[in-house]
């Protein structure tokens, strides 16, 4: 059974940088996009940057350029989300995903 972990979640203050990882089981990753997603409590789930296959190229979400930068692995399974100069409203469930998988999320708070 393929899964997603996700991790690297965690408190910080204002400004600050994350860096979240995504590791998959098995090989499920390569020749596929895979996306980084957040939820925040009330919010709906929203897509915060996807990248190709083989990373080719990358897109983000409005509130996520030129603070965040995906990237992947492929020989490690992993795929990447560095967060920098967070904010308040950054608060949330962030979720990885490729199709039908998904994680379980890992938790970011910013505040300080």
């Amino acid at each position: 059974q393929a899964h997603i972990v996700e991790s690297g979640g965690g408190l910080v203050q204002p400004g600050g940088s994350l860096r979240l990882s995504c590791v998959a089981s098995g090989s499920i990753f390569n020749n596929y996009a895979v996306t980084w997603y957040r939820q925040a409590p009330g919010k709906e789930r929203e897509v915060v940057a996807v990248i190709s296959q083989r990373g080719s190229s990358t897109n983000y979400a409005d509130f996520a350029k030129g603070r965040f930068t995906i990237s992947r692995d492929d020989a490690k399974n992993t795929v990447y989300l560095q967060m920098n100069s967070l904010k308040p409203e950054d608060t949330a469930v962030y979720l990885c995903s490729r199709t039908p998988y998904w994680g379980q999320g890992t938790q970011v708070t910013v505040s300080s």
